[in-house]
């Protein structure tokens, strides 16, 4: 099940928020949206259930037994042991396959393993889980001796499948004490809204003008506009579903941090990343980058600290090549940004540094949007106008008849979402709020338009268009 599907919208969701506010307690509200959110998983995994389960009685039993333990060397033991066992499914599910067969290559077996199907939302839950097992052998939060509580924090449906990535010490006590006002079921709601506008109305028919460009090696044009139109796709795909889990999460009482800030707007790649799925990088950067060290070390210790946080940050996306390349492709940029290049980034001129840091992103999503390593070779040749046929090299055109016919076909929208790109409405509903006679007018606008949004939202739904949420695969 997703949030952009009729059978959330018209059937679950009412009839849990129903259900939920019937109940005044909130270990009757925990009951309800633990079931709610099991439903909500098992309507389309629903034996991966147990996998979800798994994971989370693994570090519940862990962390029980790392706490009680008398010294120091059998708390560490048992700590890593409850990490090992948290990321045993990941590693089965995602990685056993690809990394089995590249060790079979390279003793020449010509043996393939057939990677299992992939849980949904496997890297969210199981990393949520591994923030709790760590926080709580920190000592930063107190072990819960409620298996059902942990579960909902692991399953809890705004969040499960696509993030943001919620650490245990930002809900901890909300998961005991929590109230929704009138402003948080609203304000939740109107952010629900606009998540659903930007997923059906942008990302959803960005994909399908994806769907009709040529190969992206057939011209300049095709190499720069596939990547140029994938990066506005997966932006609003992606921040799109936080923003319907914060809206959600806040209508049920929770506070969960914000994942994306307009990152197209940063004047350096470290910028974007502090601006892209910011609950990933405060992930690595807590439990992997500062406990390797950080940039404590020395530089070429802080180098080898980045690099292999990004190779991770990498792997954590695909278990394929062009992942790992994307990452080391990140982790070169800002190792390159912390050192060599750290003053000439601090001087550059900030639209200057948001040119070049575009030109860097566009960059590395041809290697995120192509998992080929042969096609993502053409794309980024033919961006730079080289077309490689083994050892020739000859140069392709600038545009092409395919390419041509889509930039006619969607004309409008791409410019809207390069505009929507920029916290200009943001802005602009801050002016007219300040304005006394403009405020109530800003508010009936804002209402009419995301009413006008989520009727076409969901008439689109009705045509059974394009609809997946490009994250789910991770």
């Amino acid at each position: 099940m997703v949030f952009s599907s009729l059978t959330f919208l018209l059937l679950f969701l009412p009839a849990l928020l129903a259900v939920y506010f019937a109940c005044r307690s909130i270990p009757l509200r925990n009951a309800v949206l633990l079931l709610g959110s099991l439903f909500f998983y098992a309507w389309g995994e629903p034996v991966f259930v147990l996998v979800m389960v798994f994971v989370t009685l693994s570090v519940y039993l862990g962390t029980l037994a790392f706490h009680a333990a008398k010294s120091q060397a059998w708390k560490r033991v048992l700590f890593t042991l409850t990490i090992i066992v948290a990321l045993a499914a990941l590693v089965y599910f995602k990685y056993a396959a690809f990394f089995t067969n590249q060790i079979l290559g390279l003793f020449g077996v010509s043996y393939t393993m057939q990677a299992p199907r992939l849980p949904i939302g496997i890297s969210f839950f199981t990393f949520q889980a591994i923030s709790y097992v760590v926080d709580a052998y920190r000592g930063n939060v107190r072990v819960q001796k409620n298996f059902s509580r942990l579960l909902l924090y692991v399953s809890c449906f705004p969040q499960l499948i696509a993030g943001p990535i919620v650490q245990y010490a930002d809900i901890e006590y909300e998961l005991a004490e929590r109230r929704t006002s009138l402003d948080d079921f609203t304000g939740g709601m109107r952010r629900f809204a606009i998540g659903l506008c930007k997923k059906v109305l942008i990302a959803n028919i960005l994909g399908e003008m994806l769907s009709t460009l040529p190969d992206a090696g057939a011209s300049v044009s095709a190499g720069w506009l596939t990547s140029l139109i994938f990066a506005l796709q997966i932006y609003f795909d992606f921040s799109a579903y936080s923003d319907m889990a914060i809206g959600l999460g806040r209508v049920l009482g929770f506070r969960y941090h914000e994942n994306f800030r307009y990152p197209y707007i940063s004047s350096s790649v470290s910028e974007f990343w502090r601006r892209w799925h910011i609950s990933l990088g405060h992930f690595f950067r807590e439990y992997v980058y500062f406990p390797l060290g950080g940039s404590r070390k020395g530089k070429y210790r802080t180098t080898f600290n980045l690099l292999f946080v990004w190779s991770l940050t990498g792997l954590w996306h695909g278990a394929s090549w062009n992942f790992v390349l994307w990452g080391l492709y990140y982790g070169i940029l800002i190792a390159l940004e912390h050192g060599t290049f750290k003053y000439v980034v601090k001087r550059t001129p900030r639209p200057v540094g948001i040119a070049l840091t575009l030109l860097a992103v566009l960059i590395g999503w041809a290697l995120f949007y192509q998992t080929d390593l042969t096609s993502c070779a053409r794309q980024l040749f033919a961006m730079f106008g080289v077309v490689k046929d083994g050892a020739a090299i000859s140069f392709v055109g600038w545009m092409d008849t395919q390419t041509l016919y889509a930039l006619r076909t969607y004309t409008v929208l791409p410019v809207i979402a390069c505009v929507l790109c920029l916290p200009i409405l943001p802005a602009l509903e801050r002016f007219m709020r300040q304005r006394i006679r403009l405020q109530r007018s800003a508010q009936l606008l804002s209402v009419v338009l995301l009413t006008l949004g989520v009727a076409l939202s969901i008439m689109n739904l009705v045509s059974d268009s394009y609809n997946p949420f490009l994250y789910f695969r991770f």
